[in-house]
């Protein structure tokens, strides 16, 4: 695997690293061809909203840029951007990838989480 060229950053943004978010190799191979696939922009946007059964729920979505106060993390092949609210709750969160028919997609381990529901969309703190 070549290294990942280096990007800079705009004002306000700041790089993490993995202790904040870390996506598997699975996760950023899928991540890699949904940036392709999809052609929206080539960061993953991992944000936390109310909503759900558990009271808080993932969302994913790809943007061309990150924003003033985001922070970006370079794991799994992918570039993964996250809000300062976000960080909060998903500090030390685990993104993996299955490609199981039943029960597929997306999986979030988050150490975070005190309950989640049963299919790992949402939870609380």
């Amino acid at each position: 695997m070549l290294p990942a060229a280096p990007i800079t950053l705009p004002e306000g943004v700041r790089e993490g690293n993995e202790k904040l978010v870390r996506l598997t190799p699975d996760a950023g191979a899928k991540v890699a061809a949904l940036v392709a696939r999809e052609q929206q922009g080539e960061f993953l946007r991992i944000a936390i909203t109310g909503g759900g059964c558990n009271g808080l729920s993932y969302k994913l979505r790809f943007v061309p840029e990150p924003r003033r106060g985001d922070i970006v993390v370079r794991t799994g092949g992918a570039t993964v951007v996250v809000d300062a609210k976000t960080a909060l709750y998903l500090k030390g969160t685990l993104l993996d990838y299955s490609h199981k028919m039943v029960g597929g997609g997306f999986k979030f381990a988050n150490p975070n989480a005190k309950a989640s529901c049963s299919c790992g969309e949402s939870f609380s703190v």
